[in-house]
């Protein structure tokens, strides 16, 4: 919509006013400042972008409202970068990139334990990314939950180094940030970097956002890894992970029975958090530092047995706290590790037990080849804790 005659002349008599300072008035001539000449220059080009007739209202509305769209950036940066760049919404668009650059690296140092762990999946092979933001409200939004799926296929599409290794694979931010990754979404498109796209996001989301950590789980030619999410806001997202490689020996078992059974071993996982998967796998540090915390427990039972057997035999007292710790040392087993656990669904049954059944029905041995734990946030100092 054009301007009017009248709003036209009015818009040109106050620059021309401003061009006459530093003219001869009146057979007299006035010098004009540096200031006031740089105060010229700056009015001038204030009212010829603020009043261009090239843009009108309604056309600087919608430009506001499309670069908002594409790039979440609060409305007052919208607006500054379009008046910046006389309403090119091409322009402005890489002016606020430039910007969300430099204010992403100032919040790169604030603290981020929220967000979701991300899961890509293959039939031997499973891969879970932590992507972390300083707020929940954050990990709810769609841009952000859409780069934590990104991140997870790009690191399941890389060869992994260790396929049969006992351990699952661990790698951190660095194994993915120069990768190239293939973006599809209205606010993030095109080829990138896995760094530059979190860099992005981070400025759309006016937060620090990071990679923090993944694993990588493969199974054998006749195996099967499956896993389970917990708090999924939507499928291959979630807060809480639980993974595990089952393992048979004949190549003609059925998958459908191993599927269904590591199913539920996965949210046995996720909800009774072993540590170790067998007892031959339990440190013997973490053995002996859980010996003294139990005899230290037991020091009032010793005394009471020390008087009650000392007519007898000084050494029965010592004997039957010995016993007592190596029971409450079998107790620590039930709960660390994974195998000898008490099956979440039937706690009649440990999960050995549970193994031994699935192996009796496919008809060959099945074994736990490796598992996987992982929480949102876990380990990290959270703000007022």
């Amino acid at each position: 919509m054009a301007f009017s005659t009248s709003a036209k002349k009015s818009i040109w008599l106050v620059v021309s006013k401003l061009n006459t300072l530093g003219q001869p008035s009146r057979g007299y001539f006035s010098p004009i400042s540096p200031r006031q000449f740089a105060n010229q220059i700056v009015w001038n080009q204030v009212f010829m972008r603020k009043f261009s007739a090239e843009v009108s209202a309604t056309d600087q509305i919608n430009r506001i409202k499309q670069l908002r769209e594409r790039t979440s950036a609060p409305i007052k940066d919208v607006k500054s970068a379009l008046v910046n760049c006389n309403w090119d919404l091409e322009a402005a668009q890489k002016d606020l990139r430039k910007r969300g650059v430099v204010l992403a690296s100032k919040k790169s140092s604030r603290a981020a334990s929220e967000g979701l762990l991300s899961l890509a999946q293959m039939d031997k092979k499973a891969v879970v990314v932590e992507l972390n933001c300083e707020t929940d409200f954050v990990a709810r939004n769609d841009t952000f939950q859409y780069l934590a799926s990104a991140l997870a296929r790009a690191a399941l599409s890389i060869e992994n180094p260790t396929p049969l290794s006992q351990e699952a694979f661990a790698f951190g931010p660095e194994y993915l940030e120069n990768m190239k990754i293939n973006l599809d979404h209205p606010k993030l498109s095109g080829e990138t970097t896995v760094q530059t796209a979190v860099t992005e996001v981070a400025a759309m989301v006016g937060e620090n956002v990071k990679i923090r950590r993944g694993y990588a789980l493969s199974s054998t030619s006749y195996g099967a890894v499956v896993s389970y999410l917990h708090t999924c806001p939507q499928p291959g997202l979630g807060r809480i992970a639980g993974l595990v490689t089952l393992e048979v020996e004949d190549g003609n078992a059925s998958l459908d029975a191993l599927q269904r059974v590591g199913s539920s071993l996965a949210m046995h996982i996720v909800a009774s958090k072993p540590l170790f998967l067998s007892k031959e796998l339990v440190p013997s540090e973490a053995l002996e530092s859980e010996r003294d915390i139990l005899k230290t427990q037991m020091c009032p039972f010793f005394f009471f047995f020390y008087f009650l057997f000392q007519a007898e035999s000084s050494g029965k007292s010592q004997m039957v706290v010995e016993k007592m710790v190596e029971g409450r040392i079998r107790k620590y087993y039930e709960e660390v590790v994974l195998s000898e656990q008490k099956y979440f669904l039937d706690d009649s049954i440990s999960v050995k037990s549970l193994l031994n059944d699935l192996s009796k029905e496919v008809g060959s041995s099945v074994r736990i080849g490796k598992f996987l734990r992982m929480e949102v946030g876990e380990g990290i100092q959270r703000a007022g804790a």
